[in-house]
């Protein structure tokens, strides 16, 4: 029950605060406009959930490895490498089954399938290590304090059950999406766009 409280708590605290860097990021730097970056609807973004969630644990397995430093390092390295590998099979599963990009490096230096790419393995390593060194301490902490005042669960399983919910509507969507052979291959964003511009459009003919 326990370790089910504290993944479960790490899920929804990654989902959130993900959801939020993203749209910050694309309002800044990316897209330079508001816009929801995920495939749910709602304000969460589950591929940083599952993602704090392995950084949570990397960060406190002991690995036994002397020196400390060296410990560290292969920690930190572990880190950059599980991020890269979640990225990369996100991005698979959704290209393979649903026909949906929902993010496309395909004009970055190195990438693989438009999915992965060494500068955005550099952010994952470089956020990673500041998790590490300054988050996960306050994280810990936080989710001892959780676990001990089980009442704050009741959150975590409301949100748990707005993104099960959120994902089986999202899955019908990228379903009815595919219907539209010819916008196969586009951002889930644009998918999203051109399809609620069909729906206005057949409801004012």
């Amino acid at each position: 029950m326990k370790y089910l409280v504290i993944l479960s708590t790490l899920f929804v605290i990654g989902s959130l605060f993900g959801w939020t860097l993203e749209v910050l990021f694309r309002k800044v730097v990316s897209q330079k406009k508001w816009m929801n970056p995920g495939f749910l609807t709602g304000p969460y973004l589950p591929i940083y959930g599952c993602g704090v969630a392995v950084l949570y644990g990397i960060s406190n397995i002991p690995l036994g490895i002397h020196p400390q430093i060296l410990d560290v390092v292969v920690k930190i390295a572990v880190i950059g490498a599980s991020m890269t590998i979640i990225e990369f099979v996100t991005g698979l599963i959704f290209i393979k089954a649903c026909k949906i990009k929902l993010w496309d490096y395909s004009d970055r230096k190195g990438n693989i399938l438009g999915i992965i790419c060494p500068i955005f393995s550099f952010i994952w390593l470089a956020v990673g290590s500041l998790y590490y060194f300054l988050l996960n301490p306050i994280l810990v902490q936080g989710i001892t304090w959780i676990s001990a005042n089980l009442i704050y669960t009741y959150f975590v399983g409301a949100v748990i059950g707005a993104v099960v919910v959120d994902f089986a509507y999202s899955v019908h969507l990228a379903t009815r999406l595919k219907e539209f052979k010819k916008l196969q291959g586009l951002r889930f964003e644009e998918l999203k766009r051109r399809f609620k511009e069909r729906q206005q459009h057949s409801a004012d003919t």
